[in-house]
């Protein structure tokens, strides 16, 4: 049996214990979320959104730094986080923190980030990420909550982080719902530059479901109106059928680095490009690679981002 076979029996395993645990205690959690309103603020906001100072702002530097890691409830590679101790929560978040630290992004977007939770310790684990000083803001959007359970998307950050949103999707479209989490930052260096930064979950199984979750994305950032980095988990390649990476890319004209690279794969098990970063035209890659740390089932992404030349004219 071969490498890849192995990780996609993996995978189906995990998808079908994560839904017969959701089915188990699926009513209580269903009804949570199908109560939470479609938009609500994030259940943590940042801990301090004014002390932080990038040291691109400092310098005077127009570069920003960013990165997208799905980090699978902090179980790092393993087979789900329910067999591990907090203990061992806490260490796959050390390991975590080390690529953070080394890569030194700007900000940060994570998802399935949990809030305390009895299947992966019963603590804030964005809260834990967030306790280090060079990304000590932070938001935490809950997209899935019951007892004794939270979790969702976040975005952790050296800059103030505004106006934050937590979106969760239409409820019933996926046993597994998914939601997208917004905040506002400025340019490092040019505070009356605003962009949105988001940290998105598309669901894993339909493409149709993924189709309908682009929508609702695309209508809340619209109506936000501002140039955007759109980072996370799609659940889809470029090529996928009806891909909503496509969808989303040109409703909001959004651009990709390099869609057609097969060199780019972020989700090992299957050999495919899950997560990705998105920007507006208003932005160009000076830099983009993906991550060979092993510390979940996805590898991060980070991007060096700049203004265009056609922006920096204007100012």
């Amino acid at each position: 049996m071969n490498n890849r076979l192995i990780g996609k029996l993996t995978l189906v395993l995990k998808i079908r214990m994560t839904v017969l645990w959701a089915a188990t205690t699926g009513l209580l959690i269903l009804n949570a979320c199908a109560t939470t309103q479609l938009h609500s603020v994030p259940l943590v906001s940042s801990v301090d959104p004014t002390h932080a100072v990038s040291a691109s702002a400092v310098t005077g530097e127009s570069d920003l730094k960013v990165m997208t890691l799905n980090i699978a409830h902090s179980r790092s590679d393993g087979f789900h986080q329910i067999f591990q101790s907090a203990d061992t929560a806490e260490k796959n978040l050390d390991a975590i923190m080390a690529v953070l630290l080394a890569q030194d992004p700007d900000v940060v977007a994570l998802q399935e980030a949990d809030g305390p939770s009895f299947w992966s310790g019963g603590f804030d684990h964005v809260e834990y990420l967030a306790k280090f000083d060079s990304l000590s803001n932070y938001v935490r959007g809950e997209h899935v909550g019951g007892p004794n359970l939270s979790y969702g998307t976040a975005l952790i950050s050296d800059l103030a982080l505004r106006e934050p949103l937590s979106v969760v999707f239409s409820p019933g479209l996926s046993p597994l719902t998914k939601g997208f989490l917004v905040s506002t930052i400025a340019w490092p260096g040019m505070p009356f530059i605003e962009i949105d930064v988001v940290s998105v979950h598309l669901d894993p199984f339909s493409s149709a479901v993924r189709s309908k979750q682009a929508l609702e994305l695309v209508r809340v950032l619209q109506q936000r109106n501002r140039p955007v980095i759109l980072m996370g988990d799609f659940n889809t390649d470029w090529q996928g059928e009806q891909s909503a990476l496509r969808l989303i890319t040109a409703e909001l004209s959004l651009k990709a680095y390099q869609p057609d690279n097969p060199e780019l794969q972020t989700f090992p098990p299957l050999g495919k490009r899950l997560d990705w970063i998105l920007v507006s035209g208003q932005f160009e890659f000076v830099s983009y690679a993906v991550l060979p740390d092993v510390v979940s089932d996805h590898q991060g992404v980070v991007a060096q981002l700049a203004l265009s030349e056609s922006i920096k004219k204007t100012f």
